[in-house]
Parts: structure tokens; sequence; C-alpha cells
């Protein structure tokens, strides 16, 4: 289970991270790659089972670079493994 400042803190990351990529981020940021994105965004929920966090990483990676990506159905599944929910 997650605490829900945990919850936070992923949905906050995804959203910076999701707003800040764009296509062409490796070229004119040379030596940026998205999965320092994707670790940033994933460290809240480290103390997940590692399924868990692996397809929750590939959604993150799809919502980071599709900008037509659905958000709701991840937030809410997100917090649905809050404790406070």
């Amino acid at each position: 289970m997650l605490d829900r400042t945990q919850v936070d803190a992923t949905i906050y990351r995804v959203a910076i991270a999701s707003f800040t990529h764009y296509p062409d981020k490796h070229l004119k940021e040379p030596g940026y790659i998205v999965d320092e994105d994707l670790d940033w965004c994933v460290r809240p929920l480290r103390h997940l089972p590692q399924e868990e966090r692996e397809q929750l990483r590939a959604q993150i990676l799809n919502l980071i670079t599709d900008p037509t990506a659905g958000r709701q159905a991840f937030i809410k599944h997100l917090k649905s493994l809050s404790s406070e929910t």
C-alpha cells in the first residue's frame, strides 16, 4: 500500500514530466533520456511489488510521451493503491 503523500508525489511528478517532455528533447538536451524522468516518477512507488511497479512504469512512459493519453484511469488506479482512500 501507498500513503497519500506517495500517491500525490507520483501524480505531481508524472504531470511535470509529461508537461516538460517533447519529441526532440534528447536532441535539444544532449544526454537526456526519458528513463531519467521515469526513474524520478516511480521513485515514490519503490515500496510496491516489482510487478506492480513495472506495470505502472509502462503506463507512466505512455503518459509522458503521448500528450493525448488519458490520465484519469491512471490516477484512479494509483489512488486505489493508497491506504487512505
